[in-house]
């Protein structure tokens, strides 16, 4: 069985008072909690602070973004090197807002990917439709082909250490969000086109998390899904109110 994994996408938001305390409270609240895996994405200048927040706490801290060159003359870029310095060990590639607001083509986020595997960076890697191609019947298609292309030449072995996340953009930041229906049958479908690229046994042990206005209302609606293994979340991520109650009450919890 999957583990949940529940992950919080602070983008540009925060400042750093209120970016260690809302780690020090996620933290809190996870505990020693080893049934769901909790992570946390905060802007690149903080990376070292939420780290330090999170140092005794399974919570994990992940990088926005990375360069996909090692090192050099990439002015206002990030190297996996340096996201591994401040002790992280996880990035976030291919996010509909660097797709579709800067730019990112398949082909670069597949360089990052190769980049950040062969570093020792785990990687989740996001994908997802816009509500054009949704309505053109492309979901699938646009999926599928993201897909494919962000893990081109991506051995098996380095495939364990990718998360995939499907975020239809439609639904991100909007209010909207995918039906418990559409998400899964979205999410069963790229789970069925893994398989494809690796194998079966691969494909159902990749956990795929959902990203698109996820809120405490509607989390728990979601994840009963059963190729849904987690969120990705973006504004309710931002308070500990907000956050918390989208993490799965522990099996032991009173009342379970």
């Amino acid at each position: 069985m999957r583990k949940p994994f529940i992950a919080g996408n602070w983008k540009m938001n925060l400042e750093r008072s209120s970016a260690i305390a809302l780690a020090k409270a996620v933290c809190e609240s996870v505990g020693a909690r080893d049934d769901v895996d909790v992570g946390l994405f905060p802007p690149a200048v903080y990376l070292r602070d939420i780290v330090e927040a999170a140092q005794s706490s399974p919570v994990q801290v992940g990088a926005q973004n990375c360069c996909d060159q090692v090192g050099g003359a990439h002015t206002g870029e990030i190297s996996v090197s340096m996201v591994q310095d401040v002790g992280s060990g996880l990035v976030l590639l291919g996010h509909s807002e660097r797709r579709h607001v800067y730019g990112e083509s398949d082909e670069l986020i597949n360089r990052k990917v190769h980049t950040a595997l062969a570093q020792g960076l785990d990687v989740m890697l996001c994908l997802g439709e816009t509500q054009e191609q949704r309505e053109a019947g492309e979901t699938e298609a646009v999926c599928g082909s993201q897909l494919q292309a962000g893990l081109a030449g991506v051995g098996v072995e380095d495939l364990q250490r990718v998360t995939l996340a499907y975020e239809p953009v439609w639904a991100i930041g909007t209010g909207l969000t995918a039906s418990p229906e559409q998400a899964q049958d979205a999410h069963a479908y790229v789970r069925g086109v893994l398989a494809g690229i690796a194998t079966d046994d691969l494909a159902a042990r990749t956990r795929i998390l959902y990203g698109g206005s996820v809120k405490g209302e509607n989390a728990a609606d979601l994840l009963a899904r059963p190729d849904i293994d987690g969120a990705l979340v973006g504004g309710a991520s931002l308070t500990p109110e907000a956050f918390l109650p989208i993490i799965p009450d522990s099996p032991e919890a009173p009342g379970n």
